[in-house]
């Protein structure tokens, strides 16, 4: 049996994805933050305010993981190009496992980040 070849030409595209996506993600957030603000104005009900506070605070645990995601991203970009230097365009087994936990872990931040839209649309919808 053939083994596959992973090369880092390969991850760095998928990063490069990755980083367009969490840098879309950051500026929708932007977005959702304006339209929860224009909600605070116009509300005084304490259940009304009470569920902007907890949208609030998913936006910004949103995008303290996006931050930590970024992070991740840069190190193993790192890690690549320091293969790179040495001449080498195959990583070893280990990074490829992070990288593949690494995709698993944007997978699960991708349907967090689509259930926290959807349900604040369905919130917006009704209170704006």
């Amino acid at each position: 049996m053939e083994k596959e070849v992973i090369f880092n030409s390969d991850l760095h595209f998928e990063h490069k994805q990755w980083k367009r996506e969490l840098l879309f993600w950051e500026d929708e957030l932007k977005s959702l933050q304006n339209r929860l603000n224009e909600l605070v104005l116009r509300w005084t009900d304490k259940e009304v305010l009470a569920q902007l506070e907890q949208y609030q605070n998913q936006f910004m645990i949103q995008k303290n993981a996006i931050d930590e995601l970024e992070d991740h991203i840069i190190l193993h970009e790192t890690n690549i190009s320091e293969h790179f230097k040495k001449g080498e365009d195959v990583l070893d087994l280990q990074m490829i496992k992070e990288h593949t936990e690494f995709r698993n872990k944007m997978d699960t931040q991708r349907i967090l980040y689509s259930d926290l839209k959807r349900n604040f649309f369905r919130f917006l919808s009704k209170y704006m």
